[in-house]
């Protein structure tokens, strides 16, 4: 490109007097600009044109812009040691919200939750959460209307407040059970839910042994299914139990799948089937035993334990057949006390279980012994509780 050449204009101008414009000079080097009064200004690079639109030079060889273009503002403005992770607790299980938060080094975040005279939900975030990633700890554990009504709102008010990413973490999932019609005219409540819970604005789902693996398929969101069972292992292989003595149980024909694979990581021990009728919903009735039991210790494995009406007749069956100990392993330990009176289960030895809703006061007898989370990483929101009966 040709130099320019230009002289300052007078401070003065009469109304004879011209202005002169010195001509280009293509005899003067294509990076120099000389001036009137002698200035030389070196650019690296000319100003060039794409489409009608300028361009910006390239000033040095590092690529940065000009310090006219750069900003003002100190670089330290931003906390750069200001986590976007915020995990947010319902009325549900405060307790085991607080053990998250603990274990990952953060505070729990600053919300108003309370209900009005008729029964409404109200649901307010405390602190900003734009642009930050989200955890809601709500299992839907008894009631299950009101808390999955409340996991609802909360969902809605992160999403209102324009969180960037917003995962439900739900230990126990409420209507897991409705996962398929056995019966004319039914509903299937697990799809409903997951419908819900998706069109609130849940972006992921955190479940821990959901009741059936195709509830999962319920969703149109990302779900991560983690699963109790290394932790119920790791308490099996604290007994010291001899593998030639072991056999797993599965306590209804639906769970045979759950029960082989637990007895595939122990030592691929045997397998019984408790063959199971239920007259009525949380109603049972043990008809016969598939597989031998005598003289050996049964683990019976469930995903759940509700009025434990299940367990107790399959321990009766077990100890009827033979078996030397019965050891009930299990998740989500519902113990609903009152519609099960505990000497029902007195003909079960151990009961261990990985609790996520379980309240203390109710049985007092029973020991918790807090563990590290069940995932590979500590980057896992699946802080659960463990328990044993004695």
């Amino acid at each position: 490109m040709a130099s320019l050449i230009c002289s300052p204009l007078k401070s003065s101008l009469s109304c004879g007097s011209s202005v002169r414009f010195p001509c280009f000079s293509s005899s003067e080097p294509a990076s120099r600009l000389l001036v009137h009064n002698g200035i030389r200004c070196n650019l690296v690079e000319p100003l060039k044109l794409h489409n009608g639109k300028p361009c910006l030079p390239v000033i040095n060889n590092e690529g940065s812009l000009p310090s006219f273009l750069t900003s003002t503002h100190p670089q330290n403005s931003i906390n750069k040691n200001d986590t976007r992770l915020r995990i947010f607790s319902g009325t549900a299980n405060p307790a085991l919200s607080q053990e998250i938060a603990c274990y990952m080094g953060l505070e729990l975040g600053k919300i108003k939750i309370k209900r009005f005279a008729d029964g409404e939900i109200y649901v307010q975030l405390q602190e900003s959460v734009r642009g930050c990633d989200v955890f809601l700890v709500q299992p839907t554990c008894p009631p299950a209307n009101e808390n999955l009504m409340e996991l609802l709102i909360m969902i809605d008010a992160c999403r209102r407040a324009s969180a960037k990413n917003i995962t439900a973490v739900i230990p126990y999932f409420g209507y897991a059970r409705a996962d398929r019609k056995t019966q004319g005219r039914e509903s299937i409540a697990a799809k409903l839910v997951a419908n819900l819970i998706t069109e609130a604005g849940a972006n992921r789902v955190l479940a821990c042994d959901l009741h059936s693996g195709q509830s999962m398929g319920y969703f149109d969101i990302p779900v991560d299914h983690v699963y109790g069972q290394p932790v119920i292992l790791d308490y099996l292989a604290s007994k010291t139990i001899c593998s030639d003595d072991l056999v797993v149980v599965s306590p209804d024909v639906g769970g045979v799948a759950r029960a082989r694979a637990f007895a595939k990581k122990l030592s691929d021990a045997p397998l019984a089937i408790v063959d199971k009728r239920r007259q009525a919903h949380n109603v049972a009735e043990v008809m016969n035993l598939i597989g031998d039991v005598k003289g050996k210790v049964a683990v019976m494995v469930d995903d759940m334990i509700d009025t434990a009406g299940t367990i107790a007749k399959g321990a009766a069956l077990l100890h009827q057949e033979g078996a030397r100990e019965v050891y009930a392993c299990t998740t989500h330990a519902v113990f609903r006390v009152a519609m099960n009176p505990i000497p029902a289960w007195a003909l079960i030895d151990h009961i261990s279980s990985v609790v996520v809703l379980f309240q203390a006061s109710l049985l007092p007898f029973i020991t918790i012994f807090k563990l590290d989370n069940v995932g590979q990483d500590k980057t896992r929101i699946a802080k659960l509780f463990y328990c044993e009966i004695n």
